[in-house]
């Protein structure tokens, strides 16, 4: 269990912090990024329960993903092979938390209207909070990706749960838009009412 008494360190001031195991690093560092950006989807997760409701069908499953997220970002946290013979082995993203997202993308995707034109970010203000969860999820996906080819023993497991994520969050966005008659489609050149001003 964790246990937190002190709140501020001072450790920080530098401009490093500390990772599960190994050397301080920069807050800039690579790794410290991709745990970051994991962190600020996990608040947009956070953002789409609020819009949810503490009732709402999705309100679980977005609970078992801040969850989730915890150990994503614990995993990116701890760099280095794991040692077998370690007390207490590190929390490692596993492929049954992949799975189970594969599982709620086929559960919500079939009941949906199959798309003919790509959706905007919009409609009911639970699919606009989903769809920002599922952008800084793409973002979070995006730094794993860059920090796989510079740290590769980083888990690979945490790349596609994030890719995996980012579609749950685009099929939940079309749930929360009455399983998609509420999508907001893109019409591509759209000029609406602009006028001619030259």
């Amino acid at each position: 269990m964790v246990k937190l008494n002190v709140i501020y360190t001072r450790t920080g001031d530098s401009g490093t912090t500390g990772l599960v195991r190994g050397p301080r690093r920069s807050k800039h560092d690579l790794r410290i990024e991709a745990y970051g950006t994991v962190e600020e989807a996990n608040a947009f997760v956070g953002n789409a329960r609020l819009a949810a409701g503490a009732h709402h069908v999705l309100d679980p499953i977005l609970a078992r993903i801040q969850n989730d997220l915890f150990d994503v970002g614990s995993d990116l946290a701890t760099p280095g092979a794991d040692d077998p013979d370690a007390e207490y082995p590190s929390l490692r993203v596993r492929p049954v938390q992949t799975n189970w997202l594969e599982d709620q993308i086929d559960r919500f995707n079939a009941d949906l209207s199959p798309l003919r034109s790509f959706i905007l970010p919009g409609g009911t203000p639970l699919s606009v909070a989903l769809h920002l969860a599922r952008t800084v999820t793409r973002r979070a996906e995006r730094v794993v990706s860059a920090l796989l080819e510079i740290e590769p023993d980083t888990s690979p497991e945490t790349l596609r749960y994030l890719n995996r994520l980012s579609d749950l969050f685009f099929v939940l966005g079309r749930v929360a838009n009455a399983n998609g008659a509420d999508d907001v489609l893109w019409v591509p050149g759209n000029y609406g009412d602009v006028k001619k001003t030259d």
